[in-house]
């Protein structure tokens, strides 16, 4: 049965999912020689809220460009579903690229945004229950790069996942060839992907799309010292950092840093750590990638590429692709 919108909206915000561990990944990752944090952990709502603003700043091109081509070609995209299958979008956020495929999804059985912000969950639940009234919610608090529970009743449906953006790119090709197993596995049987890739290109055209001159993005990479302040009594002085984007040619990927500007210690949970000047903690990569690169990627997860779409200035690719037989 259907769902009215003033009916849905009563429905649980979320399906809670485990916990993810901050105080034990930001210990862990600070006790380390090199220290590192995971990128998960940007995405409080303040984080949230500074992505947002950083897909709106004139050097980040990725999301206007993949939007450009989602609008172009949704149509193409979804032209295989089949009725009552779910749509499930990995990483979520905002939901907002989400629209432009639903409006061509008239028959879904569901939707299932998968993300690790309550917060943005139930924002985005809101919103496109609004839009569209008739819609099946069901969001899952989860980190998607780990196989994540489906409500029972939609364990057999046929899925269509869609991973929009540049986050793929957050990850070493040896996990993205793991992160796109564990989704064909969630997304079986017969299910298919839509994935946004981020290309190779100009560094410098990359180095500004991670320091942009507003300064939105070194804000959202020092939210995440902020961050410890507030939830793990962190006493990090905040004008003690800066941000820094690089680009490693050899890996071939962005490298985003929070960066020490003095001798300094600071504590979390009464646990003290020492910066030296200079010394950074590693808080993001960004992979670039050639169609040919992922596409043999995705081969060694099971998939099948299937069709790429692109934009006029080959910046960005849209792929799908289509769970293969092993």
């Amino acid at each position: 049965m259907m769902l009215t919108s003033n009916e849905a909206l009563r429905l649980p915000d979320v399906i809670t999912g485990p916990d993810l561990d901050f105080e034990a990944g930001v210990i862990e990752g600070l006790s380390r020689p090199r220290k590192s944090l995971p990128c998960r952990f940007f995405y409080d709502a303040r984080g949230s809220e500074l992505f947002e603003e950083i897909t709106k700043v004139p050097e980040y091109y990725p999301t206007r460009t993949e939007i450009a081509i989602l609008e172009a070609h949704a149509a193409e995209m979804t032209e295989t579903v089949l009725e009552r299958a779910v749509l499930v979008e990995f990483g979520s956020g905002s939901s907002r690229k989400t629209e432009i495929l639903l409006k061509t999804l008239h028959d879904l059985a569901a939707y299932v945004p998968v993300d690790v912000s309550q917060s943005a969950l139930n924002k985005a639940k809101r919103r496109l229950l609004e839009r569209f009234p008739a819609l099946i919610v069901r969001p899952i608090v989860g980190d998607f790069s780990r196989p994540v529970a489906f409500p029972e009743d939609l364990i057999k449906a046929r899925k269509l996942g869609f991973f929009p953006g540049s986050t793929i790119g957050n990850f070493s090709p040896a996990a993205t060839g793991r992160l796109l197993g564990t989704m064909r596995a969630m997304l079986s049987p017969e299910g298919r992907l839509i994935v946004g890739v981020d290309l190779k290109k100009d560094a410098r055209a990359l180095v500004r799309a991670y320091n942009d001159e507003g300064g939105v993005t070194a804000a959202f990479n020092l939210n995440l010292v902020a961050r410890i302040n507030r939830e793990l009594e962190g006493s990090f002085d905040l004008n003690g950092f800066r941000h820094e984007a690089i680009y490693d040619p050899r890996e071939g990927r962005i490298e985003m840093h929070i960066v020490s500007v003095k001798d300094q210690a600071a504590s979390v949970r009464g646990r003290w750590f020492r910066f030296e000047p200079g010394e950074t903690i590693h808080t993001e990569n960004s992979y670039k990638y050639s169609i040919g690169q992922f596409q043999e990627l995705a081969r060694t997860a099971g998939w099948v590429p299937g069709r790429v779409w692109l934009d006029d200035g080959n910046l960005f690719s849209v792929h799908e692709l289509i769970s293969g037989l092993r």
